[in-house]
């Protein structure tokens, strides 16, 4: 039996004694510094502590804690039977090697410099940080990227970041925690930013953000975050952005959701170039005298777009009173006075405008009660329809509508249909975006003035984009076969990116068990603080030389090699970060900030490899849908040994080839060997996420809580997969100017 203390030291001549680790087991006994050091009267022997009113109290309690679990496992729960005095200690001096280097160092260290101006990039939508960390790995003729701000809502993709990006890597990039629909974002982004310039943003705005006005069946918080995306851009110009989502948006509602998100990356504007397509409609008048009213409104339309905030609103405003001053001229010629006065038509005409004018204080209104309502989880219930109808009746295009309604059920004379009808298209303009705008003065332009007006869309247009691209994770060195589709807007003065060069061939691919061998030492309901020799000859048997041969030499982006280079796992565990971090330090692990706050961090060599407890029934079943080879084939065994389940599917990895698209549910995937499902770990390098980079927080959650807590399954399944994003980072830094 193995009994596990600490004790003190001698005392240094400043009256600090150094506190030792010890093990008595069989007569044998192992020493080990822990390198930490107190002052005598600080510690309790009965209780094995540092007294709780002396000075890091907190801290190297939680430390000495985790050094007695760690050796405790190695001597009672180990993957191993028995170790010698040696190994114990080489094995505890690990993770004491861990802490010390962890702390020995400031927040803020100096990077490697690399010759060359590094360009900037600020992560939207960041959650883990796949696109982060694709982006600080990349370098290209010694251009690479500096790391100005993250954003998200969620604090758990707050404290990965600060673990990962200031802590560890020493890096003093910011990170906002704040929705992008907030009135004051844009100004917190830009202040975060310290005055520096940005080149390139990055993220990926949910999909169900996208929506056809009108459209919507359902408003949630995510609602409509793309047009506040794009109002970034807008706003920072970046040299490029790239926004990244999935396969679907191409084909929803028929393709019109792909072509709204082109027209409205074709709507950002050069500000320099609007009184130059400004002065040109102004030129059409005098081939267009009847249409003088709706060139106006063009004109003030397209003004808008020079303004920001306070500005864009008043000009807002200043657009719909013009407007409304036409209609109130034009109303004696259509009703008489009583009618002027009581009629519920001129009523809704009149009080549209109003609700125009107020267009920002309704969209305040909106958010707020989106909110309230995701709050109270209002959804699939009789209250659901109620709220959808309100969202949808505030919504400028639906007041507009309300507004022709009531022009169409005026008796208007004939000559002054024009008139209203004038009012309507100016409503109409008013809420088109800059595309549909250039369209709309094509229509008054002859032959010779639609080839200048080609020549102002050339110029006036802020970002070169011709279509999106469909990207494969594979196709890039990732174990994976996740198809992402990527807008990529290339700011004018910049050469033009229209698609990602593959980095790997069909035949270079990495496969599942080349990303995932190493890590098969651990099962089911076990947690693993370390990494263990994997024997793939004893592990296999017959089939070993056929999955020795999976594994390949790579170059860091996936190439084959044929001398030198590392495979798939060997470069996840020495990671892939550029030698800019050679200074950074270990990685560790912490539940929440105040934990970081209190020093409570965990310096494991091996992080986030933690298997499910799962009973005996669902190992049984896991293990006949392995045997099978896929959930279908499996149903009627199954049901034959009273295993069938509800679970709609099952994805059996094949550890010859690549793994479907990984969520953030882990149960929806069983290893290749053995009937269980995967460790956030073994997840994260189906990703391609390097082994240093710890998911932190909780490992899961369920139910209510996924809509406010961001577990560890889900920062992993939602990401972006860095080598993807490296792969996309790199083909920038190609062309950046």
């Amino acid at each position: 039996m193995a009994t596990i203390n600490f004790y003190l030291d001698k005392s240094d001549k400043k009256g600090f004694s150094p506190i030792h680790l010890r093990i008595n087991c069989n007569s044998e006994q192992v020493k080990l510094s822990t390198g930490e050091k107190i002052k005598q009267e600080d510690f309790d022997k009965e209780t094995q502590s540092v007294k709780l009113n002396s000075e890091r109290a907190t801290e190297i309690n939680y430390y000495l804690a985790y050094l007695r679990d760690r050796a405790d496992e190695l001597l009672n729960n180990s993957y191993k039977k028995s170790y010698t005095n040696k190994e114990l200690k080489s094995k505890l001096t690990g993770f004491v090697k861990a802490y010390k280097e962890g702390h020995s160092v400031n927040i803020v260290r100096e990077q490697i410099s690399l010759y060359g101006k590094p360009f900037t990039f600020v992560d939207l939508f960041a959650g883990a940080g796949g696109f982060s960390e694709g982006f600080l790995q990349a370098e290209h003729n010694n251009k690479f990227f500096d790391f100005l701000v993250a954003n998200d809502i969620n604090e758990n993709s707050e404290l990965t970041h600060v673990v990962r990006y200031n802590h560890q890597l020493g890096l003093d990039a910011d990170f906002l925690c704040q929705d992008i629909t907030e009135p004051d974002f844009l100004d917190n982004l830009i202040s975060k930013t310290k005055g520096k310039k940005v080149d390139v943003v990055c993220g990926g705005p949910p999909c169900q953000s996208f929506s056809l006005a009108g459209k919507r069946k359902k408003f949630d918080k995510k609602d409509d975050l793309f047009s506040h995306y794009l109002e970034v851009i807008k706003v920072l110009q970046p040299k490029y952005f790239v926004m990244e989502n999935v396969k679907g948006i191409l084909t929803k509602e028929q393709g019109k959701i792909k072509e709204l998100i082109l027209k409205e990356i074709n709507s950002i504007v050069d500000i320099n170039e609007i009184p130059r397509l400004t002065s040109f409609i102004k030129s059409l008048k005098k081939t267009n005298i009847d249409n003088d009213f709706l060139l106006d409104s063009l004109i003030k339309r397209i003004e808008i777009e020079q303004f920001t905030d306070a500005k864009a609103e008043e000009a807002k405003e200043v657009y719909i009173r013009t407007i409304d001053a036409k209609f109130r001229k034009l109303t004696p010629d259509i009703v008489d006075y009583k009618t002027s006065k009581t009629d519920e038509r001129i009523s809704t005409i009149r009080h549209g405008f109003n609700l125009l004018v107020r267009n920002k204080e309704w969209e305040k209104l909106k958010r707020d009660i989106i909110r309230e309502k995701d709050f109270c989880n209002i959804d699939n219930d009789y209250f659901v329809d109620s709220f959808t109808r309100f969202l949808t009746d505030i919504d400028s295009n639906e007041i507009i509508k309300k507004i022709e309604e009531a022009f169409n059920r005026l008796n208007v004379a004939k000559e002054f249909k024009q008139s209203c009808g004038d009012i309507i298209k100016a409503l109409k303009i008013y809420v088109l975006n800059i595309d549909d705008c250039l369209t709309m003065i094509r229509g008054y332009c002859d032959e010779i003035q639609n080839n200048e007006l080609d020549s102002i869309i050339s110029d006036i247009r802020l970002y070169k984009i011709e279509a999106p691209f469909v990207a494969n994770s594979s196709n890039y060195g990732v174990p994976q076969n996740r198809e992402r589709v990527l807008f990529i807007g290339c700011r004018k003065d910049q050469k033009f990116i229209s698609e990602i060069p593959a980095s790997v061939s069909e035949e270079e691919k990495v496969s599942v068990f080349e990303a995932l061998y190493d890590l098969d030492f651990i099962g089911n309901n076990q947690e693993a603080h370390q990494y263990h020799l994997v024997d793939i000859s004893k592990q296999y048997n017959g089939t070993a030389k056929k999955m020795k041969g999976l594994l390949k030499k790579r170059s860091i982006d996936g190439k084959l090699l044929k001398s030198k280079g590392k495979t798939f796992a060997e470069w996840s565990r020495s990671g892939r970060l550029n030698g800019r971090f050679v200074k950074a330090s270990k990685p560790f692990y912490v539940k929440n900030e105040e934990a970081l706050s209190n020093g409570e961090k965990v310096y494991d060599l091996l992080h986030n490899h933690k298997t499910s407890n799962q009973g005996e029934d669902v190992i049984r079943r896991l293990a006949i849908i392995l045997k099978e080879g896929n959930y279908k084939k499996a149903q009627e065994k199954l049901n034959e040994c009273g295993l069938s389940s509800n679970k709609r599917n099952y994805n059996v990895l094949k550890p010859e080839g690549q793994s479907p698209t990984v969520m953030t549910i882990p149960d929806d995937y069983i290893h290749y060997n053995t009937p269980r499902a995967l460790t956030v770990r073994e997840m994260a390098r189906l990703q391609s996420f390097d082994d240093s980079f710890v998911f932190q927080g909780k490992r899961s959650t369920g139910g209510n809580n996924r809509k406010s807590e961001l577990p560890q399954y889900t920062l992993v399944g939602n990401a972006v997969p860095p080598l993807l994003a490296r792969a996309v980072a790199t083909e920038i830094l190609k062309n950046i100017k």
